[in-house]
């Protein structure tokens, strides 16, 4: 394998897992409604599980209300189970037709609380890119050793290496100094 095949398949794995995070930091609540925060709570429904944003039109009418429309009304009993089941901490209200969730503001605590969640993520996301920037290196390592790729390409990847996880480390100190201005304003 070549310094060019590895560093090429390299940035994709990278991208998947810092576009996980991305996901994951969007259901974060930031203290007003957003429709990302369901969207993706998985509902059982006759038999097979579906994200929620498929079963139905969701919406946000107010900073602090969520309101669930499903397309089949049968749906609606699935859909508030699903959202009480996500750990979310939503209490949904049924009226027969729509869910609503009605979002109490942040107290200051939970602000804090959602924060450290939002950092522990992030970590996550650093660890995990690291293990993939071993796992490559070890393969550029390997390379060299068969006479694939000479001292001068190790250096080379070493150094590309380097600069992917600092290029990601940087989106991420972005994406969480943004996000955390979201969850603190009140």
């Amino acid at each position: 394998m070549t310094l060019d095949e590895i560093l090429k398949e390299t940035r994709p794995k990278m991208e998947e897992r810092f576009n996980r995070f991305i996901e994951e930091v969007k259901t974060l609540r930031a203290g007003k409604a957003e429709t990302s925060l369901v969207e993706d709570v998985p509902v059982s429904y006759y038999g097979t599980t579906l994200p929620l944003k498929q079963l139905a039109s969701i919406s946000t009418p107010s900073p602090t209300l969520i309101v669930i429309t499903p397309f089949d009304k049968n749906a609606i009993n699935d859909i508030e189970l699903a959202i009480i089941n996500s750990n979310l901490g939503f209490s949904p209200a049924n009226d027969g037709n729509v869910v609503r969730i009605s979002l109490p503001p942040l107290s200051e605590e939970r602000r804090k609380e959602l924060v450290k969640i939002l950092k522990d993520k992030a970590e996550e996301t650093r660890i995990a890119l690291r293990n993939i920037r071993q796992t490559e290196w070890q393969k550029v390592v390997l390379a060299e050793r068969e006479g694939k790729i000479g001292e001068d390409d190790r250096y080379k990847g070493e150094e590309e290496l380097n600069k992917l996880i600092a290029d990601f480390n940087k989106k991420i100190e972005e994406n969480v100094s943004q996000k955390e201005k979201e969850i603190m304003r009140v």
